[in-house]
């Protein structure tokens, strides 16, 4: 598939995952060094925020609005997923008063296993997963442009409808 960064096409290679597939497993430690896993977060829905480089202003825009989200619904699970480094994930938070689950995977293992990296700028594509509690995938959105933030009101509404 291919996406545009400020319309430049760039491709994001592989086979991305849709609604109705099981979603990839994954280990990936929190600013805590706590790792999570996909059986973590069973149970309950899940919306998983994946954004490129925590440090830009719509990552920082969508990470914080659901940082929002996440405070208002317990029944839903949040995390949002970046290849930044531990460093990189934790001054932004300290700087920007944000507590939720920061996931950091500089090794690229997450975005390889949802085929989200894109190689020429080694980032992810900005997604949005919405899980049931079993791990399904029942809302995706890959935003085709990656200067532009996703649809919250889309994701939190397929989470709430899980619940």
């Amino acid at each position: 598939m291919n996406i545009t960064r400020k319309g430049e096409e760039m491709e994001v290679p592989g086979t991305q995952l849709k609604v109705g597939d099981k979603a990839a497993a994954f280990a990936l430690k929190d600013l805590n060094d706590h790792t999570h896993t996909l059986a973590d977060f069973a149970g309950k829905p899940t919306i998983l925020s994946i954004v490129p480089d925590i440090d830009t202003r719509v990552c920082a825009i969508q990470t914080k609005r659901f940082n929002i989200e996440a405070s208002k619904i317990e029944e839903v699970n949040f995390a949002t997923i970046s290849n930044n480094t531990k460093a990189e994930q934790a001054a932004w938070c300290g700087q920007e008063g944000v507590d939720m689950i920061m996931l950091h995977d500089p090794e690229n293992t997450f975005g390889e296993s949802y085929s989200l990296v894109i190689p020429e700028v080694n980032r992810y594509a900005r997604s949005i997963y919405v899980l049931d509690e079993a791990g399904v995938i029942r809302y995706e959105e890959i935003v085709p442009e990656m200067a532009h933030e996703p649809n919250y009101e889309k994701a939190i509404e397929a989470a709430k409808a899980l619940v």
